[in-house]
């Protein structure tokens, strides 16, 4: 009786199961039925790659297909003839085994042909693979260094020399992220702040590199995924020849957060880049502010609330209680401290999760500081001016 008892349990769980996997997969399609495909990133229930806008990525699509269909026909021959002298020779239609010693022939023939199809096969991989590392003559040079979890773009080289930002998942993707019901959205973790922007048929060599763990910067239209490891530099590059949006992912898992660092690279005209880097050139000089310059507290928190939004309301959130290996910033001993150094240092060097953020000016350090002394609960008073930041350096 028990051991009925036992499969009937089991066989209530099973069914109990089946419904719970046709209910979800039904929930599934419903959610995606109400997304479109994404031009320039994945599309809905894509199976093969996605369309190519460089020629390295095309030469790759047609080393795809070319790879398959050999495989393909040498699959078929092999098995075909395999399982034709099975059935035709069957011991059950009175066949015998021959009985004979090895072919000199058929053993070249067999090591001959494979070795020639592994030739052809590698000729085109290996050109396309040394058209990959051909990062000479580039027109424009793009330092790109992976943080947990946003990306930093440096422009080293070309027109728009000098500038540089930190691209992060923007705020509203991680809020609907973490409420666990997130609505249908084309782009769903895949919105930034701030668009790598690159001009249209031009070189453009990425140099790759990460603060804190091994990363991957992958963007399947360009057909480029290149490791970015903590100590070295690697490159590789692309020449877009389309205008138009194009994103890509992380494609190392480099934390808990890894879902959280989408890559958006924003083609546009020769024209337009020129526009882009003159406006970004006048906007840089326009935050480049006296580190001398004696702030008054609510200037300073204004401005640092600001800067709070744009870099730090993503891991910390907007209310600063914290999440995950985050601590949080209302109510932290360390904030809430008359002694400035303490929250200097983790912001200049970093600590645990929380990365570095060298590359912000003095004014926005301190701006930032003074925010996080004076927001929520945190009501201290205390005022950090850039003069401060700039002496901790």
């Amino acid at each position: 009786m028990k051991s009925i008892a036992d499969k009937l349990a089991s066989l209530l769980l099973a069914a109990g199961a089946s419904v719970g996997v046709w209910a979800a997969t039904a929930g599934f399609a419903a959610v995606h039925a109400a997304v479109n495909d994404l031009p320039g990133g994945p599309a809905v229930n894509q199976l093969n790659l996605g369309p190519a806008v460089t020629k390295i990525a095309a030469e790759q699509q047609w080393l795809h297909w070319m790879m398959l269909i050999i495989c393909t026909v040498i699959f078929i021959g092999v098995f075909g003839v395999m399982f034709y002298s099975i059935y035709k020779h069957r011991k059950s239609k009175g066949a015998k085994s021959a009985d004979f010693h090895e072919s000199v022939g058929v053993e070249i023939a067999w090591t001959v042909v494979p070795f020639i199809i592994v030739i052809l096969m590698a000729l085109p991989a290996t050109k396309a693979v040394v058209a990959q590392k051909d990062t000479s003559n580039a027109d424009l040079t793009i330092k790109v260094t992976g943080y947990q979890w946003k990306w930093g773009y440096d422009y080293l080289k070309g027109e728009g020399e000098g500038l540089g930002f930190v691209s992060t998942l923007d705020v509203s993707h991680r809020q609907m992220s973490e409420s666990g019901n997130p609505p249908p959205t084309d782009n769903y973790l895949l919105k930034v702040d701030k668009p790598l922007i690159v001009p249209v048929d031009k070189k453009v060599r990425i140099i790759t590199t990460a603060n804190d763990v091994i990363h991957s910067f992958m963007v399947p239209a360009f057909g480029i995924k290149q490791d970015a490891i903590p100590g070295f530099v690697r490159d590789t590059w692309f020449r877009a020849e389309k205008t138009g949006d194009f994103y890509g992912q992380c494609a190392e898992l480099c934390g808990k957060e890894h879902a959280y660092m989408p890559i958006h690279v924003k083609v546009v005209s020769a024209e337009d880049y020129t526009k882009w880097v003159d406006a970004e050139k006048k906007a840089m000089a326009a935050k480049a502010d006296d580190p001398n310059k004696v702030w008054v507290l609510n200037d300073l928190v204004a401005r640092g609330e600001k800067v709070y939004t744009a870099n730090c309301a993503v891991c910390h959130q907007a209310n600063g209680k914290g999440a995950g290996p985050f601590k949080p910033l209302d109510g932290s001993p360390v904030v809430l401290d008359a002694d400035k150094s303490k929250q200097l240092t983790i912001l200049l060097n970093g600590k645990g999760a929380m990365p570095a953020w060298r590359q912000l000016s003095d004014t926005e350090i301190a701006a930032v500081m003074t925010y996080t002394k004076n927001s929520w609960s945190n009501k201290t008073g205390f005022l950090v001016q850039p003069s401060d930041v700039k002496a901790a350096r």
